[in-house]
């Protein structure tokens, strides 16, 4: 006869259960978070609409995060977070546009509405501060493996910077009406000459 589940086992079940739900109720109430914000282009979100999306109460959601700058600041770095994983390896060049190119179709406007709006608005400031040192670390990382050793690094970083971003995108896309694939071959030409590849 087999001995049946000890007494510990059916307790660190129990827990690491009641773990696992804690924490897919925190990524409900961080995606209803940025759901929202992309909806209404608006940083301006009540905790009860994060509540009401995630099917919790807002003494929830403020259990999870202490306070509503603490659900930003989390929220923040969830969606951080996921641009990072989207964004492409380093030395893929190419991919790396592509997937940029695919992040600014899909939040490119509400960015730029965002950026509008950092002047008056502490949360979407420190927001747009995150976004920008992200950028400028990311194009570090993706293009280290193939920065051109005739030029110095930070010039280098510079005009990377400048060829990926945000507003260089809205330049060719909003401003010009370029498609989608006219834009990324932009993209892809300005970062070529950048590395002395074109």
């Amino acid at each position: 006869m087999f001995p049946g589940p000890r007494m510990e086992d059916k307790r660190d079940y129990v827990m690491r259960a009641r773990a696992a739900a804690v924490e897919e109720t925190r990524r409900r109430i961080l995606r209803a978070v940025r759901d929202l914000g992309l909806e209404t282009e608006s940083m301006e979100i009540v905790l009860a609409d994060v509540a009401d999306r995630t099917g919790v109460t807002v003494r929830t959601v403020l259990r999870h995060f202490g306070s509503r700058d603490g659900v930003f600041a989390a929220a923040l770095d969830f969606v951080v977070g996921e641009v990072e994983r989207e964004r492409g390896t380093p030395g893929d060049v190419a991919g790396a546009v592509a997937a940029l190119v695919e992040e600014y179709e899909g939040i490119g406007d509400w960015m730029i509405t965002m950026l509008g709006r950092e002047g008056a608005d502490p949360n979407v400031r420190r927001m747009t501060d995150r976004g920008r040192a992200m950028h400028r670390e990311w194009v570090r990382d993706v293009f280290a493996p193939v920065l051109p050793a005739a030029r110095p690094a930070d010039e280098a970083v510079d005009l990377l910077v400048v060829a990926t971003d945000l507003y260089t995108w809205k330049l060719l896309r909003r401003d010009r009406g370029l498609g989608r694939p006219e834009v990324e071959q932009r993209m892809r030409a300005l970062v070529d000459a950048v590395l002395g590849r074109a």
